[in-house]
């Protein structure tokens, strides 16, 4: 939707389509976002940069899930405050999550400093990539106080239903992300740094860019001098939403670093494929995180609104229109894993291209299970159930990290896909057994 509404009226499939499709192109932007980094990197600097930009990634995401996770947490509960029509609490929340917030993300800013060698050496990077990692994620860190600005920002005006003018903001970044980064790393040649500047530079530009508009077209969602007060009853409960929610996150992204920690074992070749491979899923997976978005969205409101029927309809709705994109791109990346990963590996990673094709191949036949947990998870989480989640994806992440470890010497990449189906399957039987018996 371009503007706020409510979402407790109106067909309920047509409103959902509406939400998740600038959701949708802005995951999607996203995974170009990231990629471009390692693609430029890849071509100009060759194949240890590129992996760096990888192993990077899996420790960077660590950190941003952390803060993108905390923001959809308030996100969440500013959804069900907004449904409820209480205005006066919205603003009084955005308050207490942006000075909250962003004294965390700099605390978090310290801690990735402080922890980034001791990381780096735990997951057993390789002497040639650990230079160029090093140099990059030293960069990212200092930007996570922008980073933090624009997801909750963007969980504002999500909350409100308005899942366009982010994806604006987003393009726009993209594009300017791609024009430094081809400045600082083709053509002023100062290597992995530049990409992590270009990055973050383009962060800032998102950032400020959702302040401007959030104050020029609906400053009511702005906290005003009267709502500057501290509630400590609203901070408990934004703090549980916003902790059980990064917590979701970095479970997610914990176990990848552990998985991560596997494929490094495996060589560099390895961790090129799997980098490219990992860039690729991304994309199929951005279908499943915005309808996940959409759902939190719409059953918050309605949740609030207490339209328990809406509430329902929209989950079986959401759940049916998932269940048709898990067919599609389980058929897409079977198909264009090949030509995918020609255009996203170096032009000297030849070796990567049969172990990357492998892994892309075997996961893409669990993604019914994937895109159904992604609906079940966006459900629980606009129900307030935050908890839910979280215990299936610690679940999923035991498992897919025992099993990569176990099986990766023999198997390769290969592994690492199955045990990722497989840890999927068993979090989807969790959370529809528990979702019939508390009859949520």
């Amino acid at each position: 939707m371009a503007s706020t509404e409510h979402l407790d009226r109106g067909p309920i499939g047509a409103e959902l389509i509406a939400l998740a499709l600038p959701l949708l192109a802005g995951n999607i932007l996203q995974q170009l976002y990231n990629t471009v980094d390692a693609v430029i990197v890849g071509r100009v600097l060759g194949d240890s940069a590129f992996a760096a930009i990888g192993v990077a990634g899996s420790v960077m995401n660590l950190f941003l899930f952390l803060i993108s996770g905390g923001c959809a947490g308030v996100g969440i509960l500013l959804s069900q405050l907004y449904g409820a029509g209480d205005g006066p609490c919205f603003r009084r929340d955005f308050w207490l999550a942006t000075v909250f917030g962003g004294l965390l993300s700099l605390a978090l800013s310290a801690l990735g400093l402080l922890l980034l060698r001791p990381l780096l050496s735990a997951l057993r990077t390789p002497a040639a990539v650990l230079p160029h990692a090093e140099r990059y994620l030293q960069v990212i860190f200092l930007g996570f106080p922008l980073a933090f600005a624009y997801h909750l920002g963007s969980a504002v005006l999500r909350s409100v239903g308005n899942t366009l003018a982010a994806l604006g903001f987003l393009l726009l970044s993209m594009l300017v992300n791609l024009a430094l980064d081809l400045a600082f790393v083709a053509g002023l040649h100062s290597g992995t740094e530049g990409a992590a500047w270009a990055t973050a530079l383009s962060q800032a530009l998102a950032a400020l860019l959702c302040l401007l508009y959030l104050r020029r077209r609906f400053p009511q969602l702005l906290f005003r001098r009267e709502d500057r007060v501290f509630d400590g009853s609203l901070l408990r409960r934004t703090a549980w939403f916003a902790a059980v929610s990064a917590l979701h996150n970095a479970n997610l992204y914990i176990g990848k670093l552990l998985v991560q920690r596997t494929v490094n074992g495996l060589g560099q070749a390895a961790i090129s494929a799997y980098t490219g491979a990992t860039r690729l899923e991304g994309f199929a997976n951005s279908f499943g995180d915005s309808g996940a978005s959409a759902m939190s969205v719409f059953i918050g409101q309605n949740t609030g609104a207490k339209q328990q029927d809406r509430v329902r309809q929209g989950f079986h709705t959401g759940q049916r229109l998932l269940l048709a994109l898990s067919l599609l791109m389980t058929l897409v990346m079977i198909l264009g894993a090949r030509p995918g990963l020609a255009l996203v590996l170096p032009e000297d990673g030849g070796l990567s291209m049969g172990p990357a094709l492998s892994y892309l191949r075997t996961v893409a036949c669990f993604y019914l299970f994937n895109f159904l947990g992604s609906g079940l998870v966006g459900y629980f989480n606009g129900r307030g159930r935050l908890s839910l989640p979280v215990i299936g994806a610690t679940g999923h992440i035991t498992f897919r990290v025992a099993a990569s470890a176990l099986l990766a010497g023999r198997m390769g990449l290969a592994a690492v896909a199955l045990a990722s189906g497989l840890g999927w399957m068993g979090a989807v039987a969790f959370w529809y057994i528990v979702k019939h018996r508390k009859n949520l």
